[in-house]
């Protein structure tokens, strides 16, 4: 009887532990960029505690026939962020430190991946 019951308990636990939703890793913290709106002034994109390993295309500038890109990354999230001139994570890359990584008005991103 003890043996059934422990077998019970057993299969229990290891179904629990199977059907349990694994959450997805992220980047705890804030991307800034800047980037143009509509009518030419400078708009601040944020991008809050970003999933890591995931290419994110900035919506502001993701057309590169309509909108200039972003500028002026700030990372600070606890994760290295590598910014691409193209969306989909294409194109020149730059990587910016965790926390402190920053880039000036000439670097020039439409995307960023966080590692």
């Amino acid at each position: 009887m003890r043996l059934r019951n422990a077998a019970a308990a057993a299969f229990g636990a290891l179904t629990l532990v199977l059907t349990i939703p694994t959450s997805a890793i992220a980047a705890e913290g804030e991307f800034r960029y800047v980037y143009s709106g509509p009518d030419g002034s400078p708009q601040v994109g944020i991008l809050e505690n970003p999933v890591s390993g995931e290419c994110f295309t900035l919506p502001e500038v993701a057309d590169p026939g309509a909108s200039s890109p972003a500028h002026s990354p700030r990372n600070r999230t606890d994760a290295t962020a590598v910014v691409f001139t193209e969306p989909d994570c294409e194109g020149d890359w730059f990587s910016l430190r965790p926390h402190t990584g920053y880039g000036s008005e000439r670097l020039k991103l439409r995307s960023v991946v966080f590692s």
